[in-house]
């Protein structure tokens, strides 16, 4: 095997973090006080499950804590980790907010997937919790 064919297989560190991300919370450091959190994931990527083209698309997540919020780096990873999966604009976002919720028990939040226009067709999904 040559040097340049076992750099292209092996699987680079952030494409190992990448498979191995999970969504990670940490203790609220203000509990009792209710605020929101107003994330922005501009380069969300995933797969048209129909034709196999990339679709592109900005997340806006906002959401009020309970007992833990998430960690930002591990959900940079964990939306990283859709790059490769066929999968509607629906689903996508839908499964996106359940998981969040699964991981961090919000009082509220909101998900909105902005996806690039492709084929003259412009599409927005937006879930909410509860």
């Amino acid at each position: 095997m040559s040097e340049l064919s076992a750099l292209t297989e092996t699987p680079k560190y952030g494409e190992r973090q990448i498979q191995e991300g999970q969504l990670i919370t940490f203790p609220n450091p203000r509990s009792g006080r209710p605020y929101q959190i107003h994330i922005t994931l501009p380069e969300f990527t995933c797969k048209c499950p129909f034709s196999g083209y990339p679709d592109f698309a900005t997340l806006h997540l906002t959401y009020t804590p309970q007992d833990k919020v998430v960690e930002l780096k591990a959900l940079k990873l964990y939306i990283n980790s859709y790059r490769d999966r066929y999968i509607s604009h629906e689903e996508v976002v839908n499964q996106i907010l359940d998981d969040f919720v699964a991981a961090c028990s919000p009082q509220a939040a909101h998900l909105k997937g902005d996806f690039n226009p492709r084929g003259n067709v412009h599409t927005v999904v937006e879930v909410h919790y509860p």
